[in-house]
């Protein structure tokens, strides 16, 4: 496997964007106010368990590979775009956040599923599993900016 190494990187990169992802969900669940906000803070609170699955699950193939999962000292916070609006009524904002990290992991899982083509099948295949989650979690996202904007 010639790009072991690369493999390894793109997967580190993913666990700490879907370990983030979770504490950004959690804080959003938690912090979001107003009527419009129930349907999102619990879809959202659903999301968290879906996305550390994730984690685990790249945490698992890292060392799998040979790697080391990272440990805390390491996390550096990249979400801007997904912290709880200062107006916490916000709905429109954390939509649109939601909707940023998901393109951001759908674009993650696409490279790995092309950088590990032909060299590493059961991290492809994995990726390829984590892809299709945050698809769905894209749409159902979509789904509610459209309901919003109504």
């Amino acid at each position: 496997m010639s790009n072991k190494q690369d493999i390894i990187n793109k997967l580190i990169d993913a666990y700490w964007k879907e370990i983030e992802t979770v504490q950004n969900y959690i804080a959003l669940s938690v912090n979001l106010d107003g009527i419009q906000a129930k349907e999102i803070k619990e879809s959202l609170a659903a999301d968290v368990d879906e996305e550390l699955g994730h984690a685990k699950e790249l945490a698992k193939r890292i060392k799998e590979l040979g790697g080391t999962v990272p440990g805390s000292k390491s996390f550096q916070a990249e979400q801007s775009y997904l912290q709880t609006p200062q107006d916490t009524t916000n709905v429109l904002a954390v939509i649109n956040g939601v909707l940023e990290a998901e393109e951001d992991a759908i674009k993650t899982y696409s490279e790995i599923i092309k950088l590990a083509d032909g060299q590493d099948y059961v991290t492809q295949d994995l990726a390829i599993r984590l892809l299709a989650d945050e698809e769905s979690h894209r749409e159902e996202f979509t789904s509610f900016l459209r309901e919003f904007r109504k």
